[in-house]
């Protein structure tokens, strides 16, 4: 599981990590489940996942959001991150 700090409406959308928490700009406004639906969608091509295997646990409303992995080891997302 991670934990997520979103940026809807960016200008530059990406993966950037902040200490221990991955930060996730995407372009897409914060209307209608789109922010999050682009969030899940940029992690899952960064950690290069299926769709079935990244799921918004909590926070759908908030900027801070757990998400869930499935199919990666906490060894392979932290050498992903390079943390």
């Amino acid at each position: 599981m991670l934990t997520v700090r979103a940026q809807p409406g960016a200008k530059r959308p990406g993966v950037t990590v902040d200490g221990e928490r991955l930060k996730v700009a995407v372009s897409a406004p914060p209307e209608d489940g789109r922010a999050n639906a682009a969030v899940v969608e940029m992690l899952r091509e960064f950690f290069g996942r299926k769709r079935s295997e990244v799921e918004l646990l909590t926070g759908p409303t908030s900027r801070q959001k757990s998400i869930l992995l499935r199919g990666i080891t906490e060894a392979e997302v932290r050498a992903k991150l390079g943390i």
